[in-house]
């Protein structure tokens, strides 16, 4: 097939504009970044967790998200209520820092299994606990479907999540219009184009079924979500699955795709919650 270089010279940026409302809205995103302290606790691996919170919890960021940016205010707020918190970077494009979660999905879930590994070998814990913005809420379920990551994890913990994809508001059946846009972006950034609604990474993925036995799921999501569209794309269906609509929680949130996963309070409170369910609190409009 042609690919007509015209309209797609205006698609692409189209495109990548769209899928950059989900990295942290900060300066910082555009400039270097580096790990944080160890000082922190944030990605320190003396930590060892403590019998209230025995599992590490790993963060897992949006697409054209970091490791840092993504969690500058979650972090710290896990780590200041007793967690283990570690972050990684996946997804790297060669020549494209800071900005990550472009390649393919099922390589990226490759990279998480070995963070996982990392992460419980220097903590000694024998699960960790998963919470993911975006497509950080998507990608870890190759992971614990296919890469044997449900032996090894106790809880996902997804914000926003595009499990059954996006049509970003319909500018995906741009994809299809143009002549050979879907292939052209997918040779660039893959991991765009695999969490498209339909695609046949989020094929193989819900076929039988969206959850794994052994996994507790949690999806956390906003109506007001510009990116992941509908919003109900995210929800899971199955066993031991808790889909939250955070407006049903606070009708006045009117918090969107990147607030809800690094500004949003009460979905803060929702994590908790879902990390110790035993010891869960109501979420309200005030806390």
């Amino acid at each position: 097939m042609t690919l007509t270089w015209r309209p797609l010279r205006t698609l692409l940026p189209a495109l990548a504009l769209a899928f950059a409302a989900v990295a942290a809205p900060s300066a910082a995103a555009a400039a270097p970044t580096r790990a944080p302290a160890v000082s922190s606790g944030w990605n320190d691996y003396s930590c060892k967790p403590t019998a209230a919170h025995p599992r590490p919890v790993v963060l897992v960021h949006g697409t054209l998200a970091n490791s840092v940016d993504n969690w500058l205010t979650l972090a710290p707020h896990l780590v200041g209520r007793g967690y283990c918190v570690f972050s990684l970077d996946y997804g790297q494009l060669p020549g494209v820092p800071f900005f990550h979660g472009l390649g393919p999905v099922a390589k990226s879930a490759e990279q998480l299994s070995a963070f996982v590994d990392k992460v419980l070998a220097a903590t000694g814990a024998r699960k960790a606990d998963l919470v993911g913005h975006s497509q950080g809420g998507l990608m870890p379920r190759h992971y614990l479907k296919y890469l044997g990551g449900a032996a090894k994890v106790n809880a996902l913990v997804g914000i926003a999540p595009d499990n059954h994809g996006t049509t970003l508001l319909g500018l995906t059946k741009l994809l299809d219009i143009v002549p050979g846009a879907r292939d052209a972006i997918h040779g660039l950034t893959p991991g765009l184009t695999d969490q498209v609604t339909g695609s046949d990474f989020l094929r193989r993925l819900n076929e039988g079924g969206d959850t794994v036995p052994g996994v507790r799921y949690t999806v956390i999501a906003t109506k007001y979500d510009e990116i992941v569209t509908p919003y109900q794309s995210g929800y899971l269906s199955g066993p031991d699955v808790r889909n939250v609509l955070i407006q049903d929680r606070c009708a006045v949130d009117l918090s969107g795709h990147v607030a809800i996963g690094v500004l949003d309070r009460l979905a803060f409170h929702e994590i908790t919650n879902a990390l110790d369910p035993a010891h869960a609190t109501p979420t309200t409009c005030v806390g």
